[in-house]
């Protein structure tokens, strides 16, 4: 059983953000690649170990002190392979500070037939911060002709701000996980599912950005957006797990062009 950590910490320091900390163990491992002027700092996020198996842990820290510009990418998508019985565990913390814009894109994390999965992401945003983060999931090896039937699938999510509960939800099928997939009143059949949160002051002033940017996706995926208090909700669910991610990456750079002026694609990563 693999129990990694990786704790990654930047700093506003003469005029610019830099790495502050690095602490990481495998299976975890971060890369800085170089990235153009106009895009923040940047990480890449590998698991050496090529996926995880049951009981495999991993714990990532990503902490964006005040005024920092910083973004961490996955490398590649997450494989969660079958278990016999014991849950991967995923716990993610993300700390943006005073005034800091911090992004968190991990590619899809694809689980197997009879995988277990339990991931728990809590993000704290400080006051004037601004958090773009999400995650997608495949249900099966689409690629293989496979669809998920029996495993455990936990997502949940925790936002605060200045120390207070603005946001939680979260994901959980188990017993009934074939009967969730399939079910009209659940995902209907879709194999894929992404979620994205904006959270900032202006969150809901930037609702009508997200409907505009989702009108132009591709009409087979349903996705829609919304918006409480301060956290800025996008959902995306399909048949088709390449279109949704496509759909999802495009919305991305445009979203952060928008209201960031960032350049609107994705890291290199994303097309590798």
């Amino acid at each position: 059983m693999a129990a990694g950590r990786a704790e990654i910490g930047f700093a506003y320091d003469d005029g610019r953000t830099r790495l502050a900390t690095l602490d990481q163990s495998d299976p975890l491992r971060i890369l800085f690649p170089d990235v153009s002027p106009d895009e923040p700092v940047t990480g890449a996020l590998v698991t050496t170990s090529g996926g995880l198996v049951g009981g495999d842990s991993l714990e990532i820290v990503v902490r964006g002190e005040s005024h920092t510009a910083s973004r961490i990418v996955g490398q590649a998508a997450e494989k969660i392979y079958r278990s016999t019985g014991a849950d991967v565990t995923i716990e993610v913390r993300l700390d943006a500070s005073e005034g800091a814009w911090l992004e968190w894109l991990p590619q899809e994390t694809i689980l197997f037939e009879h995988a277990r999965m339990r991931r728990a992401t809590r993000a704290e945003v400080g006051a004037g911060a601004r958090l773009l983060a999400g995650e997608m999931i495949v249900f099966g090896r689409t690629a293989m002709g496979e669809s998920m039937t029996s495993g455990l699938i936990r997502d949940a999510w925790e936002i605060r701000r200045e120390g207070r509960l603005v946001w939680s939800d979260a994901l959980h099928l188990d017993d009934n996980l074939e009967e969730a997939l399939q079910a009209a009143a659940g995902f209907d059949g879709a194999c894929a599912y992404g979620s994205l949160v904006y959270v900032a002051d202006d969150a809901e002033a930037q609702i009508d950005v997200a409907r505009e940017l989702l009108e132009d996706g591709d009409p087979k995926l349903f996705r829609a957006a919304t918006c409480v208090g301060d956290v800025l909700i996008v959902r995306w669910v399909g048949s088709d797990s390449l279109a949704l991610r496509t759909g999802y990456g495009e919305f991305w750079s445009g979203f952060r062009n928008r209201i960031a002026g960032y350049p609107a694609i994705m890291p290199r990563l994303w097309h590798m």
